[in-house]
């Protein structure tokens, strides 16, 4: 019987190789976990010495721009690269950090710089979501717009990682969320949410809303896409969004939200200093603080606090527009600016028109717009804003030449016209035209200096040329008063009469060509007073009064009031203001007789603080001196008894029946063949000084003169400078006496006729030493008025 020996093979269990499987990959992970660690820790080594040194942020100073002020505090100028307004955080408003947190990290008081439950919601979201998530924290957003490029790179995220935790660790979180809130870009230049409220809304941050809250915080996500301004339907939509996260997150209540939801946004239209047009005024600043700081200027965060009023600032710019507005419609149609192409596609069309307003931006008040329809008897045309208007009946009468079926094709106005339109005091529209001519205007307080309005130019971005400061005009009839100043010195008086003739000099006496002078009206009235010579601006009486008193004692005398002696030759044509003025110069000195006789220099800035409130230069009131006494009290008050005769009774009159007030005296100024429209005029409290004309001097029109330009000009300004000041009367100094009704100094009416010519003037000078007609040339001089 044959026995089987062979042994059965014994068997491993089944899971032995499962077991080896899972040591190895345990090894595996702890040898990447290794290597990781090691890998971290050698990157730290390497990078964290090599991470931005964060202390600065501790005492953080960002770029701050030049900021410009009134003297009521108001923005009126900016300059720097970034618009910023640093706002520390305790005094950020609480809805303003709430919708911030809402928006970009409701736990940014909780985590540690890297939200671990975000990224995990985030990548969650990602697998079930087209659109990625992300899962900065504002700590790690400040990492990267405060140190790190924005290249995407696994180098530079590192980085951004080491960065938020060195942050996190030196600095708190009221810290971080300060420098968030104030370095983050906006959009429109600005940065940080202050700056925003200013450039969006036009108001200070503490005044936000809780709808304006949202409506910026929704701006860091991207600034352009979630512009209020260029894209309010992605904005509103933004802005919902986060009114919901606030009341999740407990911000604010479902009331609160519905509220908000409902508010109208009202953005700001025109920039962010649109409020007070002031940029001939900033740039003479920025200029000013430039040449005392160099480029620090534009970083260093200087406030500067100008002399400037805001109200009469704003009353300058309307009124000087205004004016050259009116003289514009009086002006021949020059046609449209540009013809473009319109789609007949009313879906195209919106389009068509914003590209095609895109390179004429609306100026001021005066708006460009893109005709739809037109006809003989109405215009339709749209502007960049998307506003339909029409304009009918008088509104089309400055472009009837345009209408016209036969107009030139370079005037035509048809579809597709690019016009100019204004709405008039009825509040309908015109069509218009932007000037060529050009204006200025600046007023002063007499008594210190102070400028008190200034506007340089029709529009700053049209033409930066300041014609107040920089441009050198004749200033005409303007100019008699100096001249009449120097002869009552001389022994002239108000009533002093002299004839208005017919005048004929040869090259000699003029420094050029032979001359016969007329007066503007062409006509001659023969013998006047002084006082009724200067009120209807009669040239032969003061060419007489100017031959009677000498050219080269003239031309010293007007150095006692600033003007430069160089620029007014001592020819007699002085006499009709041939020489060459600024503005500025003829405010200053209209204000040696508004102020009783002293010089005083214009001033512009009255204090410049550092970003905390350090004063770096304080100007005190500069009050009145004896040292800059130029002319005796008795001149300055007999000039101003003249003055008030042209506002009364004179080509200056308006001035008067419109103020209904007395204390207001003042000088038109027209220059030959119309180049030069002039008014400069005072009160007591203010000097103001209007000039309107072509920068390549021409005609203005043979009908426009400064009494017809300017003067509106002046007494539109006045109308709000002189709003609520008391009516004044001018009191005589000592040594002026009245005569039956007239004026003169006390010396000058002992032992004599007032009007005797020949009067010797008494022994003992005034404190502006009187200049004596002592001689028997100049005794024939003053005969000669006669002649």
């Amino acid at each position: 019987m044959n026995t089987n020996n062979t042994a059965v093979p014994e068997h491993k269990p089944a899971r032995s190789w499962l077991v080896r499987l899972l040591i190895t990959l345990a090894g595996l992970a702890a040898s990447g976990f290794v290597a990781i660690a090691l890998f971290v820790c050698i990157a730290l080594a390497v990078a964290y010495p090599n991470l931005p040194d964060i202390s600065e942020l501790s005492d953080y100073r960002p770029k701050l721009p030049l900021r410009i002020y009134s003297s009521e505090g108001a923005l009126i100028g900016e300059f720097g690269e970034e618009r910023r307004n640093l706002t520390r955080i305790k005094d950020m408003p609480k809805v303003m950090k709430d919708a911030v947190l809402a928006a970009e990290d409701a736990r940014f008081y909780e985590h540690g710089g890297v939200d671990y439950i975000g990224v995990l919601r985030a990548g969650i979201t990602n697998l079930w979501n087209s659109r990625a998530q992300g899962a900065s924290t504002i700590t790690m957003q400040v990492a990267r717009n405060v140190y790190l490029s924005s290249e995407r790179t696994v180098t530079r995220k590192i980085y951004e990682l080491l960065l938020t935790f060195k942050l996190e660790a030196g600095l708190s979180k009221d810290q971080i969320l300060e420098i968030y809130m104030n370095q983050i870009f906006l959009g429109h230049r600005a940065y940080g949410f202050a700056a925003a409220s200013e450039a969006y809304f036009g108001k200070s941050i503490k005044d936000i809303t809780i709808a304006e809250a949202a409506m910026l915080a929704g701006l860091p996500k991207a600034p352009s896409a979630y512009n209020p301004v260029n894209n309010p339907t992605r904005a509103r939509a933004r802005q919902l969004y986060i009114l919901e996260r606030m009341v999740g997150q407990g911000f604010i209540t479902q009331e609160q939200m519905e509220a908000a939801k409902n508010e109208p946004i009202k953005t700001k239209e025109g920039g962010m200093l649109a409020a007070v047009p002031s940029e001939f005024v900033a740039e003479m600043v920025r200029q000013l603080i430039h040449a005392q700081y160099g480029d620090d200027t534009y970083t260093r965060g200087l406030n500067v606090y100008t002399t400037i009023h805001a109200e009469q600032q704003i009353a300058a710019y309307k009124a000087l527009r205004a004016g050259i507005m009116d003289y514009e419609r009086r002006q021949a149609y020059r046609g449209p600016e540009e013809y473009v192409e319109l789609s007949q596609d009313p879906k195209q069309l919106a389009d068509d028109v914003l590209e095609a307003l895109q390179d004429h931006p609306d100026n001021g008040d005066v708006y460009a717009a893109v005709v739809l329809e037109v006809n003989a008897k109405k215009i339709v045309a749209e502007r960049a804003n998307g506003d339909v208007i029409e304009i009918v009946g008088d509104g089309l009468k400055p472009v009837q030449s345009g209408l016209a079926s036969n107009a030139s094709p370079k005037i035509k106005i048809r579809r597709g016209a690019v016009i100019r339109v204004i709405q008039n005091a009825k509040k309908t529209w015109d069509v218009t035209q932007l000037p060529e001519v050009e204006g200025a205007f600046v007023a002063m307080n007499p008594k210190t200096g102070a400028i008190q309005a200034l506007v340089g130019g029709f529009d700053f971005t049209k033409n930066k040329f300041n014609h107040v400061t920089q441009a050198w005009r004749q200033p005409g009839s303007s100019f008699k008063p100096f001249i009449y100043s120097a002869a009552l010195e001389k022994g002239f008086t108000p009533a002093t009469v002299v004839n208005d003739a017919p005048l004929f000099f040869d090259a000699g006496a003029t420094g050029g060509q032979a001359w016969e002078p007329k007066n503007y009206d062409g006509k001659f009235e023969g013998p006047m007073t002084l006082r009724r010579g200067l009120a209807q601006s009669k040239n032969m009486i003061s060419i007489r009064v100017l031959q009677a008193t000498g050219v080269k004692t003239a031309q010293e005398w007007i150095g006692r009031f600033g003007f430069d002696e160089e620029k007014h030759p001592p020819y007699l044509t002085m006499a009709l203001g041939a020489g060459s003025v600024t503005p500025m110069q003829m405010a200053t000195a209209y204000s040696v007789f508004a102020n009783g006789g002293y010089l005083t220099t214009p001033w512009l800035i009255q204090k410049i603080t550092e970003e905390r409130g350090k004063t770096l230069v304080n100007t005190a009131s500069k009050e009145i001196q004896e040292s800059q006494r130029a002319i005796d009290a008795r001149n300055a008050f007999m000039m101003t008894s003249l003055l008030q005769e042209v506002t009364r009774s004179g080509t200056a009159a308006k001035a008067r029946v419109q103020l209904q007030r007395d204390d207001i005296y003042g000088k038109t100024g027209t220059t030959n063949d119309s180049h030069d429209a002039w008014f400069a005029g005072y009160n007591p409290t203010v000097t103001a000084v209007t000039w309107i004309g072509y920068d390549t001097p021409k005609s203005l029109g043979d009908k426009e003169t400064g009494g017809g330009l300017s003067l509106p000009v002046w007494i539109r300004f006045m109308q709000t400078a002189l709003k609520g000041v008391p009516i004044s009367v001018a009191q005589p100094p000592d040594g002026v006496v009245n005569r039956n009704g007239e004026w003169f100094y006390d010396e000058f009416t002992k032992g004599a006729s007032v009007t005797s010519l020949g009067l010797e003037p008494a022994a003992g000078a005034s404190p502006s030493a009187p200049l004596k007609p002592t001689s028997e040339q100049e005794r024939k001089s003053i005969l000669d008025l006669f002649r």
